[in-house]
Formats: C-alpha cells, structure tokens, sequence
C-alpha cells in the first residue's frame, strides 16, 4: 500500500524517485564511503514530509521511542542492525542497561521498551531496565495493557561504573534525551559505553547544528544525483534571545520568517509551484512537538495570543525556549485512511530497520502532525518485496517508495554523524 498523493504535481516526486533507483549502485557506495570516514548514530527516526514537489526530513530523533509501532515483519532487520552495532562497539558484550525516560507510566512508551528489550535480547545480551529517576527507589513491575510487563529498577552507581544491583553492563544504552540536562550519575563513566553520547541530549543539541550539517550532506548527495538539493532540503534561518513571555526577539524572529519565506518563494516561482509557502517556527532544541507553530506571513507574529506566546515558550520538562530555528514549511500530500499522514523511518546503526505513518484526523497539509490525536499505521511492507523493484513504474512500488524515504532518511542520519561529531566536547582540535 502506498499512500495516495492528493495533488496532481507529483512529476517532481516521481521523477526524483526514478533518478534514486536508477541511481542506487552510485547511492550506496556513496553511502559506504560515508560509513568508512564517520560513525552513525546508535539508533535514529527521522520524520518525513512528501509534497508531491518536494521530499525532506523535518526532524530527527537520536533517542527514539515508538519501536513499539514497528510490526514483527521489522524485527529480524532490527535485531541483525543491533548485533552489527553492539560487535562494532564492545563485541565481548553480554549485558546491556537501558535507560529510559523519568515519566515511565505512558503504556505506549512502555511497550516501546519492552519492544527495545526484545531486539537486545534476540541479538543475544542480557537486558534490563534501569532509572536514574530519584522517584524509582526500589525494583518496579509494570503491567502493560496486552498482557506484557515491565520491570524497572533503580540504578546504582559503583566505583565509577553504572549498573544494578548484581548487574554490570558494558553498554549503557539512553533512551531518555536529556531534555533536562544530564544527570551528575551518567558522567564520567569508566570503561562503560554510553549511546548515544551525552553530547546528543536536547540540553546541548540544537536543531539548526543538525540542518546546517544536513545542508552539506544534501548538497553533497545532489552532486551524486545530479539534482538541485532544495528538492530534498528544508531551508531554515535560526535565532537566538527569544523570550515569548516577554515578546523580547519576536522582531528578530519576524525578520527571519521573512528572509526563509522569500527564499522559498523564488524556489517556487522557479519551479512553477502554485502552494502558498509557509515556514516552521520551533525551539531549536526539545522534541514530542512541542514549542512549535506554523506561520505564513510574517505579520501573523505581532498578533499572538497569551495562550499561544505560552505554548511557544517552553518545551519538555518545562525548559524554556530562547534559541528558535524558523524551518521552510514542507507540505505532505500524503492521505491514509482520509487524514494527513508523514512517513517516519527507523534506523540502527546504518541500517533502516522500518518505520510506520504518523497521522492526525485534525491537522493539515501545512501543519505539525506530532501531537496530542495522532495515531500510527505500520508501513505496509509485503514480506516478500522489501527489496526495490528496478523497473517499476515511479509512485506504483511502495518498496521503491520506501526505498527513496530510507535514502533520505539515512542521508539525515549521516547530517547527524557530521553534527555529533562538530559538538563532540571530547573530540580533539589541530591547528
């Protein structure tokens, strides 16, 4: 099943599609040769926005939860990424601690760590779960809706290693992102392995270090195609000093709606476009959707709301927002089911290992779809067709369809590689 476009401008989409199977030898050595000179990311998912005229990641993930919405056809391709993955890191591993996030009573996370725990243990490592919440003092068993269960226990630090109680790990594996800041007991860890690193987290990433490094990567990869990279790049602008409390750096931020919603409306007229361009306003670090809205005239910023100036102002774990990334909007003309829905693709290692459609009954073309109301539907793989089929006709093949989200999928997760290894604080400087 592949998702239906709803516009009839699909020409550019298809024939970007056709120029990326054509072009797939060329693709993966490239892609090999990336892998040779950088390190992907322990585990990636990167959201997607098809627009018929234009396909490009919106967002990505270096600690993704949702592994729950892979189906079972996924795991063996995830299980094989993650024995890659821990054999290049600590081959002699045997036991393995995840880390979740602190508010561990939402059933769906949950089973996305019971999900994550199942891919471990068939990679074979021994796997548990363990908080570094001060709220979890003692061994927790967690019920899940469809009769799985969840133990949580406490972390205990030993002599400069992290572990549990009569459990030594020799990968430490975060699923929380750190929105807060990194707790004092994931420092300075000895002969542990830490993934991803603490660098990665929300309080020291930024998400236009991330498209900056995307940037390179798509003009890079356009060569290789021969195509213009904005077909596969959201253009953004960044700003920093914004307080919506107090409206201090809304005029910076206008300025810069401004600049992006100009650059795109030259790459619209170039290409014949008809949409109205619109642009992403979002903090420039924090994830579950928050802190972001969708803007389409510059003007539409000296009139917000109380309710939307709060919105705005702080992300996860109550953090306040004061550096903002103003991101070129991507339409998705992509419909399930009748809703607006966005392609998002799991990744381990360097491998894609699956991923599902987020969608939302209630949002628009134009519109952020991670919130409260969406829902996801597993991609719609046949067993039997994971590979591209070579010679189908462009928009018919879902492999083929999928094959050309993995590829920009894996060129946001080699943005990222770039990106962690820019902000590495342990990374040494020549002159």
């Amino acid at each position: 099943m592949v998702p239906h476009l709803i516009t009839a401008l699909t020409g550019p989409i298809n024939e970007l599609e056709q120029r990326i199977i054509d072009s797939m030898p060329a693709t993966e050595r490239w892609f090999r040769l990336e892998w040779m000179e950088h390190t992907p990311p322990f585990y990636t998912s990167v959201d997607i926005r098809n627009a018929g005229f234009k396909l490009a990641p919106v967002d990505t993930n270096l600690f993704p939860g949702g592994w729950n919405n892979l189906t079972p056809e996924m795991l063996p391709l995830a299980v094989q990424a993650a024995m890659a993955a821990i054999e290049k890191i600590c081959p002699e591993a045997r036991n393995l601690l995840i880390i979740p996030e602190n508010h561990t009573r939402n059933s769906f996370y949950l089973s996305n760590l019971v999900q994550l725990q199942r891919i471990f243990n068939m990679a074979g490592l021994n796997v548990r779960v363990g908080s570094v919440s001060p709220d979890v003092k003692k061994t927790t068993v967690l019920e899940l809706p469809h009769g799985e269960s969840l133990t949580l226990e406490p972390v205990v630090r030993t002599r400069g290693r992290l572990g549990l109680k009569h459990f030594d790990p020799c990968t430490i594996l975060l699923n929380n992102d750190l929105s807060a800041g990194a707790p004092g007991i994931l420092e300075d860890l000895h002969e542990q392995y830490l993934l991803p690193p603490l660098h990665a987290g929300w309080s020291v990433r930024r998400k236009s270090n991330h498209f900056r490094s995307y940037e390179e990567v798509s003009k890079r990869f356009g060569k290789v195609l021969g195509i213009d990279p904005w077909l596969i790049n959201p253009l953004f602008g960044k700003c920093s000093d914004v307080d919506y409390s107090t409206e201090t750096g809304l005029d910076a931020v206008q300025t810069q709606v401004d600049v992006v919603l100009g650059k795109v409306r030259r790459k619209y007229k170039e290409y014949g476009i008809k949409e109205k361009p619109f642009v992403i306003v979002k903090a420039d670090n924090g994830t579950y959707g928050m802190g972001v809205m969708t803007v389409r005239d510059a003007k539409d910023l000296e009139v917000l709301n109380r309710k939307t100036r709060n919105k705005m102002a702080v992300v996860k774990d109550g953090q306040p927002v004061h550096d903002v990334i103003v991101q070129e909007g991507v339409l998705t003309q992509e419909r399930l089911n009748g809703a607006v829905a966005e392609p998002v693709v799991y990744m381990m290692d360097r491998y894609v290992v699956g991923g599902f459609y987020r969608m939302h009954p209630d949002r628009g073309v134009d519109e952020n779809l991670n919130t409260p109301g969406s829902a996801f539907v597993p991609l719609a793989f046949d067993q039997s067709t994971h590979m591209p089929q070579l010679g189908a006709r462009p928009g018919a093949s879902a492999p083929n369809r999928f094959y050309m989200y993995g590829v920009i999928a894996r060129l946001a997760m080699l943005a990222a590689s770039y990106e962690l290894e820019a902000t590495n604080p342990d990374a040494e400087i020549y002159e």
